[in-house]
């Protein structure tokens, strides 16, 4: 029997038509972007996350020539996150992503392994994190929580 999955998520087409505080995590991802060390890859990736104090975190992707050793820009900043303000919820995560010396409009989603951390928080937490994502120029995909993007989950609730 087969069966359909469907996921929901928002697409905005532009800057200009995000609000004030998504403005900022925008901003914040893109200029955070600059400071990745992509040094094997050339893709940068630049991630912004509000806590729910109103604090703004950011990280970027860190590569090492030991592949995989290195550490995408959404888990560089909630691990730090976590670490520093373990019991502060995290509302929103931005991540903006792509080629460093290329122009993209192409929405960068968080790979497997970060929508599976995100996961773990949201479970931690027991709320739900907003995710957007985008290229620094273009439309910005946003979903409501991380199981829009991972609908076959895996959490601890197996375990």
């Amino acid at each position: 029997m087969e069966k359909e999955i469907k996921i929901q998520f928002d697409v905005i087409p532009n800057y200009n038509q995000l609000s004030d505080i998504e403005k900022t995590l925008f901003e914040k991802a893109k200029t955070i972007r600059e400071q990745a060390y992509a040094k094997y890859s050339n893709f940068a990736v630049g991630c912004a996350l509000l806590l729910e104090n109103g604090e703004i975190i950011t990280g970027s992707n860190q590569e090492n020539a030991a592949y995989p050793s290195g550490l995408c820009a959404e888990r560089t900043t909630i691990f730090w996150t976590s670490a520093n303000y373990p019991d502060v919820k995290i509302k929103k995560i931005f991540v903006i992503g792509g080629p460093k010396d290329i122009a993209s409009s192409v929405p960068i989603p968080p790979c497997g392994g970060c929508r599976q951390a995100i996961l773990e928080y949201e479970a931690k937490q027991k709320e739900v994190i907003e995710i957007y994502f985008a290229a620094p120029d273009g439309e910005i995909i946003k979903t409501k929580s991380v199981r829009d993007l991972l609908p076959f989950s895996f959490d601890g609730s197996f375990l």
